[in-house]
C-alpha cells in the first residue's frame, strides 16, 4: 500500500515505468506489471511483468480508474500495466471544451 498525494512519484519494480500522482488521496494498492510500485528512487528493477499485466504504459499519458478518483501521469514508459486496488487503470480520455462563440 502506498499513500497517494498529488505530486508523489512512484516507480515500477518490474519495468521502467514511472508515474506522478495528479489526483488521489489515501492508501492504495498501486501496482505495475502485477508487482507493487515503490517511491521513486527507492527500488530497482528485478523480474518482469506478469503475463496478465504486460499491456504497457505510454509516456505522457494520464491513467485513471473508472470513478475518476485516481489519476496518474506516466513520466517514463514501460512494459507493465498500471492497476490500483486490483482494478486496471485505463488511459484517460480527453475532455471536450465548451464551444466559444
Amino acid at each position: 500500500m502506498v499513500e497517494l498525494k498529488p505530486g508523489a512519484r512512484f516507480q515500477s519494480t518490474v519495468c521502467s515505468t514511472e508515474v506522478i500522482v495528479v489526483k488521489g488521496a489515501g492508501e492504495v494498492d498501486l501496482t505495475c506489471g502485477g508487482a507493487p510500485m515503490v517511491a521513486s528512487g527507492t527500488g530497482e528493477i528485478s523480474g518482469s511483468p506478469s503475463d496478465d499485466a504486460a499491456g504497457g504504459t505510454q509516456l505522457g499519458k494520464r491513467y485513471g480508474n473508472a470513478d475518476e478518483t485516481i489519476e496518474l501521469l506516466a513520466t517514463k514508459a514501460g512494459d507493465g500495466s498500471l492497476a490500483a486496488d486490483g482494478g486496471a487503470l485505463e488511459i484517460a480520455q480527453a475532455k471536450t471544451l465548451p464551444a466559444s462563440d
